[in-house]
């Protein structure tokens, strides 16, 4: 469902474009943007090395983003990028007392993530008319949350540390009409950033039981660390 969700968006949208294509300064694109992993590291504090170095896995992240770029002279284009970020699957992650003892349940861990991003934009010299190939780099700053629920258990942030990071990028850029561009991206970028989150009880109905939460908050730390593709459609003026 969600990969059909994601070709959906692709077919209506796809990234930014140019301004300086036919005479124009600016340009704002819809995308479709996929991710290929990411983790959650549930104990970034312990002292044991293992357990801090341990990660929760998510892969294929699919979300929206919208851009925009102005043309400051015929080689360099500024940009500005946005997306909404979401991604969780389930996991023995929590290890919660029932009765008087203690056992591993399964619990649907996942992120929220909201990525700033300015770059700077270079056309290499061999793009066309039609085909426009640019090289980019910039900074980004990004605020986010961790997500948890299980039986019916919910979490609030209390605590959170935005973060801020470098991103590389090569783009080609097709001129489809004189003020439609289609794009395709491949970005780097690795954003990192811990938080505090606190459950709303420690008595929790889980599959008909109850069991107890040991802390009524944990740390964690999210790492976005896979490639990210993009693809839109952008209109210049």
């Amino acid at each position: 469902m969600k990969i059909k969700l994601f070709l959906l968006i692709l077919s209506i949208n796809i990234t930014c474009a140019f301004a300086q294509y036919n005479g124009k300064s600016f340009s704002i694109g819809l995308n479709g943007v996929y991710t290929t992993s990411a983790k959650i590291y549930l104990n970034p504090y312990s002292s044991d090395q293992i357990l801090r170095n341990s990660s929760f896995p998510l892969a294929d992240i699919f979300n929206p983003a919208i851009t925009f770029r102005y043309r400051l002279n015929h080689d360099i284009l500024f940009g500005f990028s946005t997306e909404y970020m979401k991604k969780s699957a389930s996991g023995s992650n929590l290890t919660v007392i029932q009765g008087i003892k203690t056992r591993d349940i399964s619990v649907d861990d996942g992120f929220v993530l909201i990525p700033l991003e300015f770059s700077i934009y270079y056309f290499l010299p061999f793009s066309t008319d039609r085909f426009k190939f640019l090289m980019g780099g910039g900074f980004g700053i990004y605020f986010g949350k961790q997500t948890r629920s299980f039986g019916d258990e919910s979490i609030s942030t209390i605590n959170r540390k935005f973060a801020y990071g470098i991103n590389v990028s090569i783009s080609m850029d097709y001129i489809l009409y004189d003020n439609i561009s289609i794009h395709s991206e491949m970005k780097f970028r690795d954003p990192q950033f811990n938080v505090t989150s606190q459950y709303a009880k420690q008595q929790v109905n889980y599959m008909g039981s109850i069991v107890t939460v040991a802390q009524d908050t944990f740390d964690s730390k999210i790492n976005v660390d896979g490639v990210t593709f993009l693809a839109g459609i952008a209109f210049m003026f």
